[in-house]
Parts: structure tokens; sequence; C-alpha cells
């Protein structure tokens, strides 16, 4: 059924269906009889109950793409559309958390205070709530490469050369053929909506407003689509794939990005299964009644124990395998690159293969604890490709991309003169936009930009191709034990991991 034929149902027939018994939601004016989908849903079946016969859109919109509804349900549960006057709105109760947070979202300090990346990330934390603050800001297990991969940084030092004219100096360069202002590009990140209603469409305005690349996520809030209608003509997007286990919707995406003149494909290989994120984790079981949690006989059939990450992941393939490559090199002409590669021996592999590039990366400290930095593999990879394929870095025909932990052009500059064709940045941009929005990404675009102008002048470099090797000194980053003076605003916005609590006694008073 569709269009004007649709079936309308009027708000008080849909509230009689409030029970696990049968269990109707309304989402963006459809109602949806989701009764056969409580205990399958990744996210538990209480959040689903708590909007039983009433209006869910607003709990949906942020941890959901658009098209997630119409495609786990089959169409006979589709019942037609709502008659808007006659739904009954969910009261919004404002808890006195949430009025707190609102209060604090209202002495946000102006955007000329902040000064650096750091700053938009402790106003986040204040700012967000804290659902979302969990998901964004949780890595893997004891969260070591998480911390690991900023820290890294802190092991590499300059040898500035001087008394060259630095007068202009020239950061743009080129990733995978096209331009951007500077050597960095914003990588895909999930869930936009959960820090900012326009989610993914903040980044998409400020990379073309600021000339650098968007990395579009399979996992985005916004739809692949709108993120693409919202780019300006001739702005270059890339792709960040998940593989689904049915290869035909992966095909579909794939193809479908490459019409809509997705310039770039990069194929996520670091995540056959999702990395255990404590903290939000944490956030997932505040947000059950523990009594439903211990006597839901259907319990078992359901994996509550992941937070937001499991309940928008359960698609992805863990079979995936090199033998998949030429199949992905045969259904597009994108370029493929492998994101998530953390050894040198499997960035050689993608290179005799004949893929575009790697991104060296461990998903931002999210997958496996104690895997080594990006920038560390870098520097594996750029030795071991020389003397095993006499490549040089930055290579042209198979670029380099390192991410995670870079808050500063300082650390992007480092992985450029260690070989890196550009960064990714990902949760800073997040943090800018949960706080700012589209403001608050323009104006960590323009605090970047400024870093590399003065970076690119006291380390005497005129352009990135004088940013070479011999201008640092990394001898220590295989080091993991080396004294380096902490970075205080890092730590200040670390936040430390908590055990299991006892419940609070509530008096009886």
């Amino acid at each position: 059924m569709a269009g004007s034929n649709e079936k309308v149902i009027s708000g008080k027939e849909v509230a009689q269906h409030n029970s696990r018994e049968s269990c109707w939601i309304i989402v963006h004016g459809k109602v949806y009889d989701v009764t056969d989908f409580l205990d399958d849903h990744p996210g538990g079946s209480k959040i689903i109950l708590k909007y039983a016969g009433k209006d869910a859109t607003a709990e949906y919109d942020p941890i959901h793409p658009p098209d997630a509804i119409t495609t786990h349900l089959p169409p006979e549960k589709h019942l037609g559309r709502v008659d808007p006057e006659t739904v009954l709105k969910v009261e919004v109760q404002v808890s006195d958390q949430e009025k707190a947070r609102q209060e604090r979202l209202a002495n946000r300090p102006p955007l000329t205070e902040i000064l650096n990346l750091h700053d938009f990330e402790a106003i986040a934390r204040s700012v967000m709530p804290e659902k979302a603050w969990a998901y964004y800001s949780s890595a893997a297990d004891d969260e070591i490469t998480n911390r690991e991969n900023h820290a890294a940084y802190h092991r590499i030092w300059w040898r500035p050369r001087i008394l060259r004219d630095v007068t202009n100096v020239d950061f743009s360069t080129k990733i995978l053929g096209h331009h951007t202002k500077m050597p960095l590009y914003i990588t895909a990140t999930a869930l936009g909506k959960l820090g900012h209603p326009n989610g993914e469409l903040n980044l998409t305005w400020a990379a073309a407003k600021h000339g650098v690349i968007q990395m579009i996520p399979t996992l985005a809030s916004c739809s692949f689509d709108e993120i693409v209608d919202n780019a300006k003509p001739g702005q270059v997007q890339f792709l960040q794939l998940y593989v689904n286990k049915d290869r035909s919707i992966t095909q579909k995406f794939v193809q479908h990005a490459e019409k809509r003149g997705i310039k770039a494909l990069f194929i996520t290989v670091d995540a056959p299964q999702l990395g255990r994120r404590e903290k939000d984790m944490r956030q997932k079981f505040d947000a059950e009644d523990p009594a439903e949690v211990t006597e839901n006989k259907q319990q078992d059939k359901v994996d509550r124990s992941q937070g937001a990450a499991r309940a928008i992941s359960s698609f992805i393939d863990p079979g995936l395998d090199w033998k998949d490559i030429p199949w992905f090199q045969s259904i597009t002409k994108m370029p493929l690159i492998l994101k998530g590669v953390q050894c040198w021996e499997d960035a050689l592999q993608a290179y005799d293969m004949g893929l575009a590039g790697v991104v060296l990366s461990n998903h931002g400290g999210r997958q496996l604890d104690f895997s080594r930095s990006a920038i560390e593999v870098l520097v594996e990879v750029v030795r071991e490709l020389k003397k095993q394929r006499g490549l040089t870095f930055p290579n042209e025909k198979f670029q380099v991309f390192v991410d995670g932990g870079v808050r500063r052009a300082n650390d992007v500059l480092k992985a450029i003169a260690l070989g890196a064709t550009a960064v990714g940045v990902g949760r800073p941009f997040l943090y800018a936009f949960s706080s700012y929005g589209f403001e608050g990404v323009d104006h960590a675009l323009n605090i970047l930009h400024d870093e590399f102008e003065m970076n690119m002048r006291l380390l005497g470099a005129r352009n990135l191709k004088e940013v070479v090797p011999e201008m640092v000194d990394a001898s220590s980053l295989h080091s993991h034990i080396v004294a380096v003076p902490g970075d205080r605003l890092y730590d200040s916005n670390y936040e430390s991991m908590q055990h299991a609590r006892l419940r609070e006694v509530k008096s009886k008073m």
C-alpha cells in the first residue's frame, strides 16, 4: 500500500495496541506492528514497549538510519498511516537531569573561547545526553589502545629547519587524485544524530566550505542519499562500507553509491565482531528495567549487552575474507581501500592485490584492545614496503592513510612526515557538532587551518613535500614505556572506566 490508497488509522486505534501481546508503534506518521519483532530487536524489547501504542519517532530517529524499520519489518506489518489529528503524543517528562543538561547547554562559552579541539570535547562531555556521550567516547575493554592512539604522537619529536622563506605556506594535497585544502579528511563515524539533530549533514556542509573530503558512514543517522544531496556540486565524498552478510545488499549499495558520484570505497576490515565498549554497555543496562531483564523468559534470545553499537550492526559479515576482494573489484570501478589494517603484512597483501591503498587504523580503539597505534604501524609499513617492493611514501599508486588519536595539526604533520598521504579525523568533529552544530565543525576546521599554517612556518616547510622523514625523531615510537610529559587537556577530558556498582537503595520514608 502506498500513496493516497494507504489505509488511515486513528491514533485511538493505535493506542489500544500497547502491550507485549499486540504492539503497534508510529514512526514518521506510519503505523507498524512490531509485536513479533520485540524479542529480536537488538536494543531489547523494553524501549519499544515504552512507546507501544504511541509515536516513537523522537526515540527512533537518532539511532536508526531512516530506512531501518522498512527494511527489517515484512510489508504486511506496515499497517498504514496515522491520522495526525488523533495521535496521543508521548508526554515527555523532563527529568531533573535533563533540565540540568539544558541549563549547561545554555551556558556554553562563545565559539571565540574555543581555542583547540580538546575544548570541543570538554564542552560536548558537559552538554551531550549521557547515552550519546557514552557511545561516542567509549572504546574497547580497558581503553588502552584508545589512549595509546593519542599518546603515540607524543613519542615523536620535531627536527625543524630554519632560515627558509616561509611567507607563503601551502598545505593542500591530493587524496586518491582529488584536491583537498588540508592533508586530512573527515572520517566515518556512526550515529551523528545522537549528538545533533542534523547529524552527518553538519560534516557535509563544513567539508564543502573548507574544501576537505567527507567519508560517509554506512551507519549514518541520515540516509546516504540525503548526505549526497546536501553536497555542493563537485564536492568529493568517499564511502565507508560495512559488508553485509547478504552480498546482494552490499552490491546494490556500492553500485548505487558509484552512480551517485562517490569517488572511493573504504571497506572496513577490522570489525568481524564488535569490540566490547563497556561505557556504552553500562548505559544499556541502566536503560533496562532490572526486573524485566532478569525475569523475562525470552531474554536468552536477546543480547542486551552491547549498547547502541550492537543495536545497529548485527548485519556485518564475520566471514569477509581476502578471497572476496576480486568480487569487489568486479562490481565497481571506484578505488578500493581497506580500512583497519594493523600490520605491514596485510598492507603488502593489499598492494599485491591491486588495491588503491589502506587506512592504518584500530577503529578508534574500539575493537581489539592493545592493538598498536596507526602512527606506529605506519613506520613499519613504510619500511617493509620499501624493502619488499621498492615503494617510497607518500605514494600516489598506493596511498597509506592513518586515523585515531589526532587532536592537533601537529599530529597530522607527524604522520605526513612519516609517509602518510593524509589523516582521518573522527571524534573531534563529532564533539564539535554535538556542542555547537555546523558552526562548531566550521570553527574546528578553522582552528586546524591556523594550526597547519603556524606549524608549517615553524617547521621550515613551504609545502607538504618539504615535510620529510628527516624532520622527525621517531626513535622512541616503538617503546611503550618511555616517559613523555602528560597531555593535561586530553587527560582532563578522559572519563575513567567505572566498576559495576550497587544499585541505589531508595528510602521508603
